[in-house]
């Protein structure tokens, strides 16, 4: 009987599941999760014949390496790497064939954080309210990878795309975040709105899947103390008692009681999985 798994090798930073997420459980408590950078998610997928749905490997800064059990096709999309097969190079950003026994691995990224590593029949975790995503901040899913972590495969359900390999805009010059105003942006002064979109702002290195922070000047205060606690969706600017606005990623709380000064749509959210620290931020109000 063919063993389809994967056992690691070498995990990295930091390599959890991740697939499109749980929506909908926040009710609960439950955040989204999911894969922070869901285009380079789905492109993994489709280059190895995966529907969307199917779960991946996010890696962060390191990547990660695994010894394949069964030959199997992969990609890798997401932040550029190298892309090695038992220590001879490999394409990044196109369909690979890997043969049974052999280590796939990939590098530290050149650009960018985090990198998506796809599977011909995906990562065949146990699903947890609908998902087989990691959240960090609530602890469902599968725990991060750790070295001699065994992963089950499941079946291919399609041939690998057809091409050769796909294009990469290269590392972004700054991080640009278009947000729609408020619930709370009248606890802000003019003076303080006015620093969100012309100060100069960058991403801090506390930055993680719950949020990620920025360092740069405070935003100004017309109102003191704090909120009750109330409901925080993805791409929430939660502003904490330092000033400094946090963008509410993946595995963000449902609920918090600092001030949201604006939201940035979920379309926009897909850079930021990218930015690394240091990376300037420049906030757009949408009209």
């Amino acid at each position: 009987m063919t063993d389809r798994t994967v056992s690691v090798v070498r995990a990295g930073a930091l390599t959890t599941v991740q697939d499109l997420g749980r929506p909908g459980h926040a009710h609960l408590g439950v955040p989204r999760a999911g894969a922070l950078d869901a285009p380079a998610h789905r492109l993994a997928n489709r280059l190895v014949g995966n529907p969307e749905t199917a779960a991946t490997l996010e890696t962060t800064l390191t990547g990660c390496a695994l010894r394949v059990h069964t030959a199997t096709t992969v990609a890798v999309t997401g932040a550029p790497c190298p892309v090695t097969v038992d220590g001879r190079p490999a394409p990044w950003g196109a369909p690979v064939h890997v043969p049974p026994g052999a280590v796939l691995e990939a590098g530290a990224v050149t650009h960018g954080l985090r990198a998506y590593l796809a599977f011909a029949g995906g990562i065949d975790a146990e699903p947890v309210l609908g998902s087989r995503a990691t959240d960090l901040l609530s602890g469902l899913g599968p725990a991060p990878l750790a070295d001699g972590t065994v992963l089950p495969l499941g079946r291919p359900q399609g041939p690998p795309a057809a091409v050769d390999t796909v294009p990469h805009p290269g590392p972004a010059a700054e991080l640009v975040l278009p947000f729609l105003p408020g619930p709370r942006d009248t606890w802000f002064t003019d003076a303080g709105l006015r620093t969100l979109t012309a100060g100069r702002f960058r991403v801090s290195a506390a930055s993680n899947r719950i949020g990620l922070r920025t360092e740069g000047p405070p935003l100004e205060r017309a109102r003191t103390g704090e909120l009750p606690s109330e409901g925080m969706p993805l791409g929430a600017l939660q502003v904490p008692p330092n000033g400094l606005p946090v963008l509410f990623l993946h595995d963000h709380p449902t609920t918090g009681g600092y001030p949201v000064v604006g939201v940035v749509p979920e379309r926009h959210l897909a850079p930021a999985a990218q930015a690394a620290p240091g990376t300037p931020v420049r906030f757009v109000r949408m009209r």
